[in-house]
């Protein structure tokens, strides 16, 4: 496993390709890409820069907007190829997005919206051998925002991801990991194949009623039980990149250099505590 320097550490505040060069200045092994704003700096100078950094892209953001009306989905999905195309030339054949844990709609109702749209943007990355990480959002008030309650635990995201494609598994992330209540046998029963990307950081010991979903902590300063986390990481055999994503914390108050350097040391002090070289 490999640390990647994730936009949250930095509030949005750095963009593309600035955002590369603070990375491996802070001494992050790999980035998150910014799909967009690298493929507006183009593909040679992409792969030519992250080669000149020493870092290894990690995962890219999936630019499609599947949530809303039909019309903006076709739209994105008829830009999908040249975005599969330029991610896997770089060596990131790697594309998560997330999906809300509720819904205006009822929840048979959206999930065939949303396996219908996912399953023809799967087929698109499949041409270029990318995959897609689909993330599930734990927290209560999320799944209370709307009417009706969608898919919010591990084991139901897996299941609707692997209807969506072979090339589609899970992007696990340690605070939606803790908040659906799954635990270390949910991590190992996925197995490797079908995790896409990491994310981590940590809760504050609340009730669940409490708990915002942009009120988080860094790795170590909660009560996640990260050690059996990348434990069970550990004996699956993950070996990608793992993201520190702290929403809050304070972070857009400090300088954007302080706040990826926070998430690193935090994010490699966990990871060696628990046995796993970062």
């Amino acid at each position: 496993m490999y640390l990647s320097l994730n936009s949250t550490l930095v509030a949005g505040r750095v963009p593309w390709p600035e955002f590369a060069r603070l990375a491996a200045k802070v001494g992050f092994p790999g980035v998150d890409m910014a799909t967009s704003g690298a493929m507006k700096e183009g593909f040679e100078a992409t792969r030519a820069l992250l080669a000149q950094l020493k870092l290894t892209p990690a995962v890219a953001g999936f630019p499609v907007e599947f949530r809303k009306d039909d019309a903006t989905f076709q739209r994105d999905l008829g830009q999908l190829e040249a975005a599969a195309q330029f991610v896997a030339g770089i060596g990131c054949p790697r594309m998560s997005t997330y999906i809300l844990s509720s819904s205006e709609r009822p929840k048979a109702e959206q999930r065939k919206i949303y396996k219908d749209r996912l399953c023809a943007a799967a087929d698109v990355l499949a041409r270029s051998h990318v995959r897609l990480g689909l993330e599930f959002l734990g927290p209560l008030h999320l799944r209370k925002m709307f009417p009706y309650e969608f898919i919010w635990r591990m084991d139901e995201m897996l299941e609707f991801a692997k209807e969506c494609g072979p090339n589609v598994g899970l992007e696990l992330d340690s605070w939606h990991w803790h908040h659906a209540g799954a635990a270390e046998k949910d991590i190992i029963a996925t197995g490797k194949e079908n995790i896409i990307n990491v994310q981590v950081n940590d809760a504050p010991r609340l009730p669940p009623e409490q708990i915002r979903d942009d009120e988080r902590l860094m790795p170590g300063e909660g009560v996640i039980d990260l050690a059996g986390f990348f434990g069970a990481l550990k004996e699956i055999g993950y070996a990608d990149g793992v993201s520190p994503e702290v929403f809050g914390r304070g972070l857009k108050n400090i300088p954007p250099e302080e706040g990826a350097r926070l998430g690193l040391d935090t994010a490699r002090a966990v990871m060696r505590k628990a046995g796993v070289a970062s």
